[in-house]
């Protein structure tokens, strides 16, 4: 078996992930058999479509299931109060100044399976996210992109709710 890489989650992050988990299991489970059963129902399984098509959802619902399962297993979640406004970290809300526009731009620090970038909810795994860990408050950091560098300033840290 391949090894599990460990997930970096919140608090909050872990609880979206087990609310999902749940609902494939005491939901989505019990709707597509309830599918498959109907399909059943129309006769010769080996030209019907709708069969096939639960068969299909259900596998990769499945699949869903195992991944969310081993995520939440091999997660390292952390904790509201091990979260500082020292430094920028996971968990943390970073308001930061562009140094060549001087635009600001506020983003939550979190872990991949959380990061949501229409939302300014960013990975920590990402360029700059990973350019901001370990920031402190006035210091300016100089993050390599793909479209060549930036400089912010970093102007607050404060906790994510």
């Amino acid at each position: 078996m391949a090894e599990e890489k460990g997930t970096i989650l919140t608090e909050s992050g872990l609880k979206k992930l087990e609310e999902q988990l749940d609902y494939l299991i005491s939901v989505r489970r019990n709707e597509i058999s309830e599918q498959i059963a109907v399909a059943r129902g129309f006769g010769d399984l080996s030209e019907n479509a709708e069969y096939d098509e639960a068969k299909k959802e259900q596998a990769k619902v499945e699949e869903e299931i195992t991944r969310l399962q081993a995520t939440i297993r091999t997660a390292t979640v952390v904790a509201d109060d091990e979260i500082t406004t020292e430094r920028v970290s996971i968990g943390t809300i970073v308001k930061v100044k562009d140094l060549e526009d001087g635009e600001t731009y506020e983003y939550a620090i979190v872990g991949a399976n959380e990061a949501d970038p229409m939302e300014d909810r960013i990975s920590n795994e990402s360029p700059v996210g990973a350019g901001l860990l370990g920031a402190k408050r006035n210091q300016t950091v100089t993050i390599q992109i793909p479209a060549g560098q930036i400089q912010y300033k970093v102007m607050s840290i404060k906790k994510m709710n």
